[in-house]
């Protein structure tokens, strides 16, 4: 798996996981969702994705996406 799926991945469980957050806790979780979706246009912009680096120092091989 290189860091490109795994980072797309990681988002989409975040993503899910606010929204049941959101249903079964607390409607302010949200903004939790609303931080992911930033993130995420925010690093297709930029190129620059925490999650990637994080991703990367654990030994994920680099995808064509975050260099």
């Amino acid at each position: 798996m290189s860091i490109d799926k795994a980072v797309l991945r990681f988002a989409g469980v975040m993503v899910l996981l606010s929204v049941v957050l959101t249903v079964y806790v607390s409607p302010l979780f949200v903004w939790f969702t609303v931080f992911v979706g930033l993130n995420l246009l925010q690093s297709s912009f930029t190129g620059f994705c925490p999650a990637a680096m994080v991703f990367r120092a654990m030994g994920v091989k680099k995808g064509c996406a975050f260099e």
